[in-house]
């Protein structure tokens, strides 16, 4: 969930230093009404980034764009301004490419870990943003990291204040029927498949789960061990290959299939645990010619289909 900017900042500093829930989520989202439900069984579904689109075309153009291109759908972002948020909605519809989850925007700088009131106000409010664009174009999930691990804020701190920040969160999503989804980056927490687990199954709450990223564990583990230990708990997952080195400072996020990771057994590890729900490229943007060509890498990679 990282931009080009951040990826590489982080990088620089690194290298100086779920499925069985999703039935009870939809059952909670039947008895709420409101947003759509999980989808169903089937093959696995191909979404975009909304900011890799062209951003030289309009919202109608851009999910057009999507659409054409072979995208089920599109994972889009916070939106304060009421009238663009109608305007996505009206763009999606039209389109009939649906947006299937929200990026929240506010918590890299505005961390629920900080110590600062301040803050965690600002970063609440950018979470209840996007948790309301989410109802209202008829999203499923809002991806949220939920700590930064810093000089000023210990692991532990991280963790406590963290999860106490995003419980005051549950009501509203639960009314507003939609998950909050905890994504793993490179924010030096949640380092592993274990800690993961505990972290979302503390919460005891269908409406926290995880958002896999299956190229931000490359530099420290294997997505194929992810998937298969967090299958029950991630209800969406975003797709970026990873090329690592024995410089740190040249490893770098690369395009689908030009990195280290085995897609092989990431699908078969998909398969193993069923996982037949919304796959979300999250790479550099680019034109018509370029985005077709990644819907054939993730046909071929992810879903197994020569086209």
């Amino acid at each position: 969930m990282l931009d080009t900017k951040s990826r590489r900042e982080f990088l620089k500093m690194s290298a100086g230093g779920a499925l069985a829930s999703i039935g009870a989520v939809a059952e909670g989202a039947a008895e709420s009404g409101g947003a759509q439900s999980p989808p169903p069984a089937g093959r696995i579904k191909k979404a975009v980034q909304i900011y890799m689109l062209p951003k030289t075309l309009s919202y109608a153009d851009r999910f057009k764009l999507a659409r054409d291109v072979g995208f089920d759908g599109v994972e889009a972002q916070t939106v304060e301004d009421p009238k663009v948020a109608d305007e996505i909605k009206k763009a999606s519809e039209d389109a009939h490419c649906p947006i299937h989850s929200v990026m929240n925007m506010a918590h890299w700088k505005y961390p629920l870990s900080s110590s600062d009131p301040a803050v965690v106000k600002t970063s609440l409010d950018g979470m209840k943003t996007s948790l309301h664009n989410a109802k209202l174009w008829g999203a499923e999930t809002v991806l949220l990291v939920p700590a930064v691990v810093n000089p000023d804020t210990p692991y532990s701190a991280a963790w406590t204040r963290s999860q106490a920040n995003i419980r005051t969160l549950v009501p509203l999503a639960k009314e507003l029927n939609v998950i909050i989804a905890i994504e793993e980056v490179w924010n030096k927490f949640l380092l592993s498949p274990p800690e993961m687990a505990r972290y979302v199954d503390e919460f005891k709450s269908p409406w926290v789960r995880q958002y896999f990223d299956v190229g931000n564990v490359v530099l420290y583990g294997y997505p194929q061990d992810w998937i298969r230990e967090l299958g029950k708990r991630f209800v969406k997952v975003h797709l970026k290959d990873f090329k690592v080195s024995r410089d740190p400072m040249t490893c770098q996020f690369v395009n689908l299939g030009e990195g280290d990771i085995n897609w092989d057994a990431v699908r078969a590890a998909f398969s193993e645990v069923g996982y037949t729900g919304w796959t979300t490229t999250e790479l550099e943007g680019g034109d018509e010619a370029y985005l077709r060509d990644v819907v054939k890498r993730v046909d071929k990679l992810v879903l197994g289909v020569q086209s």
